[in-house]
């Protein structure tokens, strides 16, 4: 079994967590995992300190993102590739897993078209039209260099930042890059770990949803879910077998999230 895993920066606010990494280790005994990590949080923190105060816009869809100039893309580069990720692989290291960081840049994992406009909504609920800055929409995965790693025993740790068309740096989102890299390896499956027990409608956990399903619960759930979602579905459109929504914050994540009751299985 091939699944990809994707921690949400939420998780990973005071570091890389104990919980995942031990459940993490033990769900390698068996399956040949992938570890996809976010990390905004630290992101705006790490801006922040450097007095680049961080700008979030809202599309029409209703989803939140940040608004990444170049200032921003270089802090985002950092803190991603650098400190976050670089994180994950010494505390992996350190419970005897082999594991390898990379980003979207190494081997042209992830490469993405600079979105040329956004169109966002001001405060008073206008269509407002601006440039597009430093982020992506991912087109493409080259996928080998996780093939050869993964049959040799290595464990890739992959920081969601990818290549542009004229080889610059871009922001993509964490989620999405989890969905494609699944998609492109045929995973059997991409699990997103995140601080709530999966996918919630009207309060209440949703176990189980067809594709079809998904689609028509996008409107249901709030920010960040919403961005969860649209990646399951991704994953599925791109060949793999299920997605999975879950909670990263409590005992044993992982296995709960491929075998227990308290999760968001998605299916085609």
């Amino acid at each position: 079994m091939v699944t990809v895993v994707k921690v949400g920066g939420s998780l990973l606010k005071l570091g890389p967590p104990e919980n995942i990494l031990a459940d993490f280790c033990k769900a390698l005994e068996v399956e040949k995992l992938i570890l996809v990590h976010g990390g905004g949080y630290e992101v705006t923190e790490m801006a922040e300190k450097l007095g680049k105060k961080q700008r979030f816009i809202v599309s029409p869809e209703g989803m939140r993102s940040r608004y990444t100039d170049k200032e921003t893309i270089e802090i985002y580069t950092m803190v991603m590739k650098g400190k976050i990720n670089s994180e994950i692989v010494l505390a992996l290291g350190g419970k005897g897993v082999k594991a390898v960081g990379l980003s979207g840049f190494d081997g042209g994992l992830i490469l993405a078209e600079r979105k040329k406009k956004l169109i966002a909504i001001d405060e008073r609920g206008r269509r407002v039209a601006m440039e597009g800055g430093y982020t992506g929409k991912i087109v493409k995965v080259n996928p080998q260099i996780i093939q050869v790693l993964t049959s040799e025993g290595y464990v890739p740790v992959i920081a969601p930042v990818a290549i542009g068309t004229e080889g610059e740096p871009l922001n993509v989102d964490g989620d999405r890059a989890a969905a494609y890299i699944a998609g492109g390896l045929g995973a059997d499956r991409v699990v997103f770990l995140t601080d709530v027990a999966g996918v919630m409608v009207n309060n209440e956990l949703v176990k189980e949803l067809t594709l079809e399903g998904a689609k028509a619960s996008m409107r249901k759930v709030g920010f960040g879910m919403d961005k969860k979602l649209l990646a399951a579905i991704e994953a599925i459109e791109q060949g793999t077998k299920e997605s999975i929504i879950s909670a990263g914050n409590i005992e044993n994540p992982i296995t709960n999230s491929l075998n227990g009751e308290s999760r968001t299985v998605i299916r085609r």
